[in-house]
This record gives C-alpha cells, sequence and structure tokens, in this order.
C-alpha cells in the first residue's frame, strides 16, 4: 500500500516538472514546504537529471526550488505564529493538554538557542524539512531570521540534489531508492518522540488528579 502511494506521487511530481518545468518546480517544492508530503529529493534530483539532457538550466532549477521552499515555509510559519496569537489551544481540549504554556515557552527558548541551526540543518533532513517551519512560527522565532536560514538551507539542499541528479543522469532514481529508507527512520523517530511526549503529559494530568 505504501509504495502503490509512493509510486503516485513520483509519477506526479515527473508529470509537473515535465509539463510546467521550472514552475514545476517551485509549486512541488511549495507544497513540501506547506506540510504536504512532497519528497524534495525526487523533485530536485529528477530536475539534475533534466539539466544533465539540457532540458533545464542548473541554477534555475536551484532557485526556483529554493523559491519555492521559502514561499511554503513563510505561510507555515504565520500560520503557526497565527494560531498561538489567537488562543487556538484554547479551542481544541487535547491541543491544549499535550501543548501546555510551559511548552510553547520552552520551544521559544530553545530556538532563540539552537533555531539557526535547527532551521538550517532542518532543511536538509527528509521529513523533517517538510515541517520545521512549524515550530519557528509557534516559538515566534524572528522572521528575517527564519527567512534567512530558510532561504540559505534550501539552497544548499537545492544545490546538492540536483548536483547528484545531474551526477546520475538516467540512474538518478537510485537516489531516492537509498532517501526512502532515511525517510522511514526518520519517520518513525518523529512518531516515537510524538507518542513520548503526549504518555508524558496525559500522564501528568492523571497524577494531578
Amino acid at each position: 500500500m505504501i509504495s502503490i502511494i509512493l509510486e503516485t506521487i513520483s509519477n506526479f511530481i515527473l508529470l509537473i516538472i515535465q509539463k510546467i518545468g521550472y514552475l514545476g518546480v517551485f509549486f512541488l517544492m511549495f507544497l513540501q514546504s506547506v506540510n504536504i508530503p512532497i519528497p524534495s529529493e525526487i523533485t530536485m534530483s529528477f530536475s539534475g537529471f533534466l539539466v544533465q539532457k539540457e532540458i533545464l538550466n542548473f541554477w534555475l532549477v536551484v532557485l526556483m526550488g529554493t523559491f519555492g521552499n521559502l514561499t511554503g515555509s513563510l505561510i507555515s510559519y504565520f500560520l503557526a505564529s497565527s494560531l498561538a496569537r489567537n488562543g487556538w489551544r484554547a479551542k481544541y481540549g487535547i491541543l491544549k493538554i499535550l501543548i501546555s504554556d510551559s511548552n510553547l515557552q520552552l520551544a521559544e527558548k530553545w530556538f532563540n538557542k539552537y533555531g539557526t541551526f535547527s532551521i538550517f540543518f532542518g532543511r536538509m533532513i527528509p521529513v523533517v524539512s517538510t515541517f520545521i517551519s512549524f515550530p519557528a512560527g509557534l516559538a515566534k522565532m524572528k522572521i528575517s531570521v527564519f527567512s534567512f536560514l530558510t532561504f540559505a538551507g534550501s539552497f544548499v539542499w537545492c544545490s546538492f540534489l540536483t548536483y547528484l541528479g545531474f551526477v546520475f543522469g538516467e540512474n538518478w532514481q537510485i537516489i531516492q531508492i537509498y532517501f526512502r529508507k532515511f525517510d522511514y527512520l526518520i519517520l518513525i523517530l518523529i512518531i516515537a518522540v510524538i507518542g513520548w511526549w503526549g504518555w508524558k503529559h496525559l500522564r501528568k494530568i492523571q497524577n494531578s488528579k
């Protein structure tokens, strides 16, 4: 079932890029950054393959991918920031349980201390790159810093993946195979952390009664 879904997503990515080229690269990287799981390793490495065939230009591909990533990331950031300001947790009980005021304060302190590292390198970690903007918005990370780090990290990542696609050429899909294994590992770790976080807070509430 999962393999069918992944194959469908891959075919969608290839179709979009083949149909609208650079705009397709921008659009797909935009989607990936608004919390829609579109693998950047497929988008950019396939584009790199098209660069090798002289259908697309390397730097235009990289810039379109980078700006698509930045645009989507800013939307996710502002959405999270807006939710934090408008008392969204009060409307949804389970969210108020899992994300307390102390949690938000801790997240804000953590981003103030380690935000530079997490945003820049988070752009280069599959799965994490899709969702990293949301906690940055919740923690009210400075928008100018967030934008610069997002652009810089995305530029490095897009350049790397495009170059890999260029080097592997017709065999660019090998890149997807290796990254997919890494995706599964990261996803398992994220689920484990969320599960531990939820269990910890539910237990804390039960003990306080």
